[in-house]
């Protein structure tokens, strides 16, 4: 059950041990946290934008919420996720598996700040079924990320 595509793509950048296949579907948060044995907050929640008519992958901490405000400041648009039956076509993965590896070359990803106060965090790997445990800063280098945003609430206490 593991997505060939992104087990390669780990191992060409030395984490391919770092996936995980679960028993049980891990395609929500809650889901997710419970099969990994961590905090919602550590799932690491890959969400899929269209921005200017193109796709973006913005990762985030699973407790935080898209604050529209910051959304548009960062992207000069209002945030409008693309809809779901259209998910597997842009990205190539189904709902609930979408991750930050092996996507399309031409889909820019962004990491939310929320996840930078954890050790690791664990997005999904591909499908429903995998995870990747990861720090923060490897999941930069793993995805090839263009780098950290700050378009979360709910997650701080100071918001």
């Amino acid at each position: 059950m593991i997505n060939e595509n992104v087990k390669n793509w780990l191992a060409e950048r030395g984490f391919a041990e770092r996936l995980t296949e679960h028993n049980e579907t891990i395609d929500t948060v809650e889901h997710a946290a419970q099969q990994i044995g961590c905090s919602e907050a550590e799932i690491a929640k890959t969400l899929s934008f269209i921005v200017e008519e193109k796709p973006v992958i913005v990762v985030m901490a699973g407790d935080g919420r898209v604050n529209s405000s910051k959304f548009k400041a960062q992207f000069h648009t209002k945030p409008h996720m693309i809809p779901r039956d259209q998910v597997q076509v842009i990205t190539g993965f189904q709902p609930g598996g979408v991750c930050p590896f092996a996507l399309p070359e031409d889909i820019p990803i962004w990491l939310d700040v929320s996840m930078k106060r954890f050790e690791y965090v664990h997005p999904a790997g591909g499908n429903e079924f995998t995870s990747v445990k990861i720090t923060p800063a490897e999941l930069e280098l793993a995805s090839g990320a263009e780098g950290w945003v700050d378009i979360c609430k709910g997650w701080n206490d100071n918001e």
